[in-house]
């Protein structure tokens, strides 16, 4: 049985972005939606504001 090899791209940094999830009330139904954004961890305090 073969063995597959499974190349990574990581430059040995690790993680450099973080994910967010916000929940934003919608104007039109008036239900919270979820929103989703990656953003670098350098900004994760602006993007929360």
């Amino acid at each position: 049985m073969a063995k597959k090899t499974v190349a990574t791209l990581q430059t040995g940094e690790g993680r450099t972005y973080s994910k967010i999830i916000k929940a934003v009330k919608s104007p039109k139904t008036g239900a919270y939606v979820f929103k989703e954004e990656m953003v670098p961890n350098d900004g994760v305090k602006d993007a929360l504001k």
